[in-house]
């Protein structure tokens, strides 16, 4: 068994008719992140992250955009298939970490909640971090948010 390091990163702009799911926690929000499946920045970041550190597919290759097996698919379904992929491998999370960077909302009040539902699903440590980019960009400007994430994983 090797350990191995993967690196994701994932954004999403922000936009009317969804729910806003960050973390895999409902953030009471009058916008929700666009995207074809739910728009979780950092359960497609840590998806990535995971994948990478095993050499798997890329999520897009994974959870093709266009099928419609995965639309408005939520990022714990998307995480879960990722966790069992890793399993049949043989592969170990060790642990996971995201950082979301955005102007709003404020996602202090719901990191613990975020952690929690992350370390049960993943059956692994996962911390959450929020930054913002002091109004600069996309993120700044609250047209979107963004996430990167790290994952360490043992690789037989």
């Amino acid at each position: 068994m090797s350990p191995r390091v993967g690196i994701g990163v994932d954004a999403h702009q922000l936009g009317p008719g969804k729910p806003l799911m960050i973390g895999l926690v409902h953030i009471p929000h009058p916008q929700g992140l666009v995207g074809h499946s739910d728009g979780d920045v950092v359960a497609h970041a840590l998806c990535d992250a995971l994948l990478s550190a095993t050499g798997g597919p890329d999520l897009g290759q994974l959870f093709p955009p266009g099928d419609a097996e995965w639309k408005d698919a939520s990022g714990a379904r998307l995480l879960g298939v990722v966790k069992e992929r890793l399993a049949a491998i043989g592969a170990t999370i060790h642990n996971a970490h995201a950082v979301v960077i955005c102007e709003v909302p404020r996602l202090a009040p719901h990191r613990d909640a975020m952690q929690s539902a992350l370390t049960e699903l993943l059956g692994a440590p996962v911390s959450v971090h929020a930054t913002t980019t002091d109004h600069m960009g996309f993120t700044g400007r609250g047209e979107g948010i963004a996430c990167q994430a790290v994952a360490l994983v043992e690789v037989p």
